[in-house]
């Protein structure tokens, strides 16, 4: 048995399939994921897919449209999260792979990644993904080069999201993070992040700073760690789906979008950083190191 499954969003979205992606491999099927290049590599990375494909190389458009064709492996089952809207689209993917479901990425009834699950059908696998020896050691690597010592209990920070409205101000970072002790705090920046990123740095001037790692090495990094603090975001998602014990800071009105991981808390929040919430951040990070 040979499976497709297809979801060009991005990081965060992806990897709230991962429940999903594993009910689709019950039984032994050989499970191809198309995505992002580097979000499909990463998802294979840490065995949650058999192979990798670009979405981009599918060409979809041509479903679509109507004209020319699209370029589908041949697999014996495919679930698309893409195009449901548009019914001649599913209309005509669904003739080239008989067993095929193409369903909407969310749902406004459920948590999303409960959604996805559903769509394939079978039992909710929530346990954090593999992260290979190699992955590690990058990860490793990574944290050694931002000037962390080998020896330390790191909590790694992303202020950064895919919104500037999803981001906590800096300065109720600085403060929920005052008074951790005996850990090294790691400010990860991403490709967006730089604006975020420097503000936060600029409050903390004892921080490590990790600058734009690509997935493989954040993915062992993020594994690497004690804990993690982060805005609504996908390397939340990737923290999570690695097992560390993460914070992850949400406006009440995205919570649909929360982890899949159960080592992962969930803190709604006002994103203006009221004291009350640096109080409880900091308190639930203590509680989490223990």
């Amino acid at each position: 048995m040979t499976a497709l499954a297809i979801h060009p969003g991005a990081l965060g979205d992806v990897l709230l399939t991962i429940p999903a992606l594993r009910a689709l491999r019950v039984g032994g099927a050989r499970l191809t994921l198309a995505a992002q290049a580097r979000i499909a590599a990463l998802i294979a990375a840490l065995g949650e897919a058999d192979a990798a494909q670009d979405f981009d190389a599918l060409r979809l458009e041509a479903l679509f449209a109507g004209e020319g064709d699209a370029r589908l492996p041949p697999v014996d089952r495919l679930v698309c999260w893409f195009g449901a809207r548009d019914l001649d689209f599913a209309t005509r993917l669904s003739a080239r792979v008989p067993n095929t479901v193409v369903a909407p990425s969310t749902s406004p009834q459920r948590e999303v990644w409960a959604h996805l699950l559903a769509t394939v059908g079978g039992a909710a696998d929530r346990r954090p993904a593999a992260v290979s020896e190699d992955l590690l050691a990058r990860g490793q690597a990574a944290l050694i080069a931002a000037g962390v010592e080998p020896s330390r209990r790191v909590v790694v920070v992303h202020p950064g999201a895919g919104s500037p409205a999803k981001c906590w101000p800096a300065d109720a970072f600085a403060g929920a993070l005052a008074g951790l002790d005996d850990v090294a705090i790691v400010v990860h920046e991403g490709p967006a992040d730089g604006e975020p990123v420097a503000r936060v740095l600029a409050r903390m001037p004892s921080a490590r700073h990790l600058r734009q790692p690509n997935l493989l090495t954040l993915a062992g990094a993020l594994a690497r760690c004690a804990a993690y603090v982060g805005n609504d975001s996908g390397v939340s998602h990737l923290a999570g789906t690695v097992g560390t014990r993460s914070l992850v800071l949400f406006a009440e009105e995205n919570l649909r979008w929360r982890p899949w991981s159960t080592t992962t808390r969930v803190v709604p929040i006002d994103m203006k950083g009221g004291k009350k919430d640096v109080t409880r951040v900091r308190e639930t990070l203590q509680a989490m190191l223990g």
